[in-house]
């Protein structure tokens, strides 16, 4: 009996100290703004491949795209850049209509300078708002958990502003 209860004190000594160490969890929402930038002089989202022989275009199954976009706390383009969007994105059902991202938001000034949040799932395009999953971070948002929204909030014609809306568990 005293074997078996050794392993298991020793696994609650561990649990209790892992959380003393991490703090209590927090629930934290934010919003923010991405300006994408997918063509002209200095694109933020560039195509990095596709299917020979076909377009390569958001709506072309199987185009890989990668991005690093500016966020802001506003909708104004000239506002201070908190943060980058940059990660990798895939045309990924054959119609069109999904987008299979893999997205790191990395916060670059201010409370959260250092710390990123790890977005992964699908993105349906042409949905408003389109929600993927929050599935990790780092920093302030460590052992992070929960989801955005994406609403394109204005279209111009090589320049994209892309309202992102956060609500993370974290410790």
């Amino acid at each position: 009996m005293a074997t078996t209860s050794l392993p298991l004190l020793l696994l609650l000594t561990i649990f209790i100290s892992s959380h003393s160490q991490l703090g209590d969890l927090k629930q934290t929402t934010l919003s923010y703004y991405f300006h994408d930038r997918p063509a002209g002089p200095n694109p933020t989202a560039i195509t990095i491949t596709g299917i020979a022989g076909k377009q390569w275009n958001y709506t072309s199954f199987g185009t890989v795209f990668c991005a690093d976009d500016s966020m802001t706390e506003t909708f104004d383009q000239n506002s201070a850049e908190v943060g980058r969007a940059q990660g990798v994105f895939v045309t990924s059902a054959f119609d069109g209509s999904t987008f299979t991202l893999l997205m790191s938001i990395v916060f670059t000034s201010k409370e959260y300078k250092g710390s990123t949040l790890q977005i992964q799932g699908a993105d349906r395009q042409f949905e408003s708002p389109r929600e993927s999953a929050v599935v990790g971070g780092t920093g302030k948002f460590r052992f992070a958990k929960g989801y955005v929204t994406f609403e394109t909030f204005h279209v111009e014609k090589y320049y994209d502003v892309i309202r992102c809306n956060i609500s993370v568990q974290h410790y």
